[in-house]
């Protein structure tokens, strides 16, 4: 993969939420199968959290939804359901940004690998997604 950051902008179906996030143009996303991403059908690409910047008021539409270990925090748009992004239980230290959310433009290239959260502690080992969230 590309390790050249670029700014890539993106946000929910309404506007309301909006971020930006530095990572390459080149990007590997994860495909999850845990009950809560095979509903939303989320696949997402996980970067450091100081990489990451939510932006205006955005904030304020924001809600939370946690269950299980309570690791990972599920954000979405209080208005429109959206998840654009969220912090993952595989990457406390990082945010997980739903790659279709992405403003088109910026990503040139995007690798879906498997995560399998039916699994979770053997897919966590097997992977290697823990180091996606380091600089």
């Amino acid at each position: 993969m590309d390790s050249e950051l670029v700014t890539h902008s993106g946000g929910c179906h309404c506007g309301r939420v909006r971020w930006r996030v530095r990572s390459p143009a080149s990007v590997t996303a994860w495909q999850c199968n845990c009950s809560d991403c095979a509903m939303r059908g989320n696949t997402h690409v996980i970067v450091p959290s100081q990489r990451f910047e939510l932006l205006g008021d955005s904030k304020e539409f924001l809600t939370t939804y946690t269950f299980g270990s309570h690791t990972a925090k599920h954000t979405f748009c209080k208005v429109c359901g959206i998840t654009s992004f969220y912090t993952p239980r595989s990457n406390p230290d990082g945010i997980a940004i739903t790659y279709m959310c992405v403003d088109p433009g910026t990503l040139t290239h995007v690798e879906i690998k498997h995560f399998d959260g039916l699994n979770w502690e053997k897919s966590h080992k097997a992977t290697g997604i823990s180091s996606c969230s380091k600089e």
